[in-house]
């Protein structure tokens, strides 16, 4: 709308009552980012920002594909993804020994 100057102690004048008002729209893009915790920072313009919760890679999920870690092998001296703590999930783990024989060249 386009308010006229209010020269006396009128109500103001108005012009375009008859023109189309712009609603304005909800976007869907255009949302607002809030960290899930409230005392972590907001995501910055550059961060990488997760929608949903990752899948649990321990256990089988044959939908997701996911074979889970039941039965696999690990290094039990590794701090790395190959450890045995990380690959068992913090659920224990049983190690053997084995000696295999193998034929030198």
């Amino acid at each position: 709308r386009v308010m006229m100057p209010n020269t006396d102690l009128e109500a103001p004048a108005q012009r375009n009552d008859a023109a189309p008002h712009r609603v304005p729209r909800r976007d869907r893009y255009r949302f607002q980012l809030r960290p899930h915790n409230p005392d972590h920072k907001s995501p910055g313009v550059k961060d990488l920002v997760y929608l949903e919760s990752s899948p649990g890679f321990c256990e089988k999920n044959p939908r997701l594909g996911i074979p889970g870690t039941h039965g696999r092998a690990c290094n039990d001296t590794s701090i790395g993804v190959d450890g045995c703590d990380l690959m068992c999930c913090g659920r224990g783990y049983r190690t053997e020994t084995m000696f295999v024989v193998e034929r030198c060249n």
